[in-house]
């Protein structure tokens, strides 16, 4: 199958929206997040909001709520950060792509991590804290906006070749 493609995808929307994929394994249904972590334009880890591995899921068995906060999910960008922990991947100078403006927590270990420039597409709690925080130490963070325009021009079941029957 022949796709043509009347204008290429700037980088920012190519790496959002594979944060948008990746949300799409979360298992926790309070909010589907995803994160890619990104350096010279490869990406270098994934994540998404979910259980500890070999844990239940929270779509399975429900959340582990205390105090309004589901302790059984690790967060997109924790989970993006351990894989890069877990496989030897440097995250210095590099940057996440996520779903949902980032948590205070979550911010502080990203600026730990390294991670110069935060991408997010949805305002999710912005925390002020967080972003007095992000411009002290010099990250800088911006709201990415899909453009619709792009992803009309594709008929998304023909290209993921969806129509059988």
């Amino acid at each position: 199958m022949t796709v043509k493609v009347k204008q290429r995808l700037p980088w920012d929307q190519y790496f959002m929206t594979q944060a948008v994929l990746l949300s799409l394994r979360s298992t926790c249904p309070r909010a589907t997040v995803g994160a890619a972590i990104v350096r010279d334009r490869r990406v270098i880890a994934g994540g998404y909001n979910g259980s500890v591995s070999g844990d239940d899921h929270c779509i399975d068995v429900g959340c582990y709520m205390v105090d309004g906060h589901c302790l059984r999910t690790i967060h997109a960008e924790m989970n993006a950060i351990l894989q890069c922990a877990k496989f030897g991947v440097a995250t210095d100078n590099a940057a996440i792509y996520v779903t949902h403006f980032p948590c205070l927590q979550c911010t502080k270990m990203l600026i730990q991590a390294g991670i110069k420039k935060i991408y997010y597409l949805h305002d999710y709690h912005d925390n002020e804290y967080a972003l007095n925080l992000m411009k002290r130490v010099g990250v800088t963070v911006e709201q990415v906006i899909l453009n619709q325009d792009y992803f009309d021009q594709f008929d998304l079941k023909q290209l993921f070749n969806l129509n059988q029957d």
